[in-house]
């Protein structure tokens, strides 16, 4: 193991009341942002009184609706007018993003949202069914900082506002460093230090521990939960990839790159901050033992081992691949009459209902001995078991640490030799001959920010907030007419779902509000994105996009089977065009 960095860090509330608890400040007022939970902010803001000190102490991630939650009177509300910043230095609708989910909050309230100016404060106007009105200002903590890829970004960061200070001192209205911008750049700084090798992988892991205090606050709508350990892993994770892109001097959205697997493991804890980061080898592969589960009634991903016994029941010819960590990626091929379909699902192993609905719909297929089935359950065993381990710290997050492979790889995208997880749908392909490729796929089921860079996921924006259920259709441009006819008939089967077109309604109409128009086109009230290319070996690849990153009971099981309906809808509406067209 080699350690790359081994640090901690005060934290940032406890140097506050230290500081200016200590009895110099008698008298004096302040205000200040942190990233800290609202029962932590108010009792420094008890300590501080007692040293006779006013002190108001806020949130510096998502401020705006911190705001709501815990100073403006929302009784009786009726209209909400926020004029948000936009400034230079960010997406234009970066704070009009981190305004997300207030309408959906603050029921039976007319929300609007209208451009401002480029300072860092929201000016809010409220208007009350007697009649009052009030006006707010919401500071919102931003400073630009220098990046890691050469460039800058307007992050999110604590600051201190000081009035009334003793012996007639300026007063104070400045940024002030927290303990997990401070992990944020130690760990950034760490990786830039470091001499690399030249030649990928980089290392097997790179380990990114780090135990921290911040906001761990559920809203009561969706999946929502403002989480900055969350952020941090995403922001830590995402960060790390692009600096290694920017190194090897390719595009941030390359996906072929492989720096080797990085793991951001960010765990509650209170006083200081603690951050470790090393060189890892792999563990022996592991496959924990976990309860076993009905999969029509799945309420959580089952366990690794679970889902490969219940491949191993299914009929078929089996194959199998292995995964750079030594686990086998393994499929099976029952051959029919039909035309051929190859169903996979776990590409990206966080996108956790896939594998569920596969197996559902797999085991209807089967039981037509005319159909013809290709079935890989999980294609990135390694992340899935990542995923799983994580989970056990932060079983909502959405860990995307655990998305490519262990090699840090894209599988679609990875090289030709060592052929690894991409192997087993070689040979799947190659067994079948299927024309028609049914990918499942999941994205988050609550916001995605990154307040250290920019707050919006870079390169991920339109996936930053859940906007419901969505089809992506790739079609080679002679199969143009065919792609057409197919995706009428998917989306036509999917209709026959209860609550699948409320569900997405609801979702995309929220999401409009932060994030402007969807591209999509609506067919049978589903959302669908065609797009003409040959890349894809098969000349139809569906791909569905469901929020599921990390849900569980009701919701997860409302996930699997809109998987479940999507694969049988699109083997039905396949073979159907495929014996029409004979």
């Amino acid at each position: 193991m080699t350690v790359l960095l081994d640090q901690r860090f005060e934290r940032a509330l406890d140097r506050l009341v230290r500081e200016w608890g200590n009895g110099e400040y008698h008298g004096a007022a302040i205000e200040a942002w942190l990233f800290e939970d609202e029962e932590a902010r108010r009792s420094a803001e008890g300590q501080l009184a007692e040293a006779g000190v006013r002190a108001r102490i806020r949130s510096a991630y998502k401020p705006l609706v911190h705001a709501f939650l815990e100073e403006i009177d929302t009784v009786d509300l009726a209209r909400v007018v926020i004029r948000y910043p936009v400034h230079e230095g960010a997406d234009p609708i970066r704070f009009l993003s981190e305004g997300y989910p207030l309408p959906a909050l603050l029921k039976d309230v007319d929300v609007a949202f209208e451009e401002g100016d480029a300072g860092l404060t929201y000016g809010v106007r409220c208007e009350y069914r007697d009649g009052r009105v009030a006006d707010h200002a919401v500071f919102a903590p931003n400073r630009l900082r220098k990046n890691h890829i050469g460039g800058s970004d307007l992050a999110c960061t604590g600051w201190i506002k000081a009035t009334n200070l003793p012996g007639g001192a300026p007063d104070w209205h400045e940024s002030h460093d927290t303990e997990i911008e401070q992990v944020f750049q130690a760990v950034m700084h760490a990786l830039a230090a470091h001499d690399w090798p030249q030649q990928e992988p980089y290392a097997q892991t790179i380990a990114i521990d780090v135990t921290i205090a911040g906001i761990e606050r559920p809203l009561g709508y969706g999946d929502e939960v403002m989480s900055t350990r969350e952020a941090l892993h995403e922001d830590l994770y995402f960060s790390a990839l692009e600096w290694f892109h920017h190194r090897a001097g390719r595009p941030l959205d390359d996906r072929t790159l492989m720096p080797g697997q990085i793991v951001p493991e960010i765990r509650a804890g209170h006083g200081e901050a603690r951050v470790h980061v090393a060189l890892r080898t792999f563990a022996p592969p592991e496959n924990p033992a976990r309860a076993l589960q009905d999969l029509e009634r799945a309420d959580a991903a089952p366990g690794l081992s679970q889902l490969e016994r219940e491949l191993a029941a299914l009929p078929g010819e089996g194959f199998e691949a292995l995964s750079c960590e030594g686990r086998p990626v393994r499929g099976i091929y029952r051959p029919g009459t039909r035309a051929a379909v190859l169903v996979t699902s776990g590409q990206h192993a966080n996108e956790t209902s896939g594998p569920v609905g596969a197996f559902r719909a797999v085991r209807r297929l089967l039981a037509n001995p005319d159909a013809a089935i290709a079935f890989i359950p999980v294609e990135n065993p390694d992340g899935y078991a990542l995923h799983g381990r994580l989970c056990d710290s932060n079983r909502r997050h959405m860990h995307h640490a655990a998305r490519y492979t262990s090699l840090g790889n894209d599988l679609e995208y990875g090289p030709g030799e060592p052929v690894h997880e991409i192997g087993a749908r070689r040979k799947a392909l190659e067994l079948s001959g299927a024309q028609l490729h049914v990918n499942l796929h999941g994205y988050p089921a609550h916001e995605w920010t990154r307040p250290f860079t920019g707050y919006l996921p870079r390169g991920f924006e339109q996936w930053a907030l859940p906007k419901g259920f969505l089809l992506i259709l790739r079609y080679h441009p002679s199969w143009s007419d065919t792609a057409r006819t197919f995706i009428e008939a998917v989306t036509r089967g999917l209709s026959a779902v209860p609550g699948l077109a409320d569900f997405t309604r609801r979702q995309l109409e929220l999401c409009s509000v932060h994030s402007g128009a969807t591209a999509c086109d609506m067919i049978n009230d589903v959302p669908c994105l065609l797009s003409a290319q040959e890349r894809h070996p098969t000349p139809l690849t569906l791909i569905t996009e469901f929020p599921d990153e990390t849900i569980y009971g009701e919701a997860y099981r409302f996930a699997h089977t809109v998987q479940m309906a999507t694969v049988i809808a699109a083997e039905e509406a396949f073979a159907t065009i495929m014996e029409n067209t004979a």
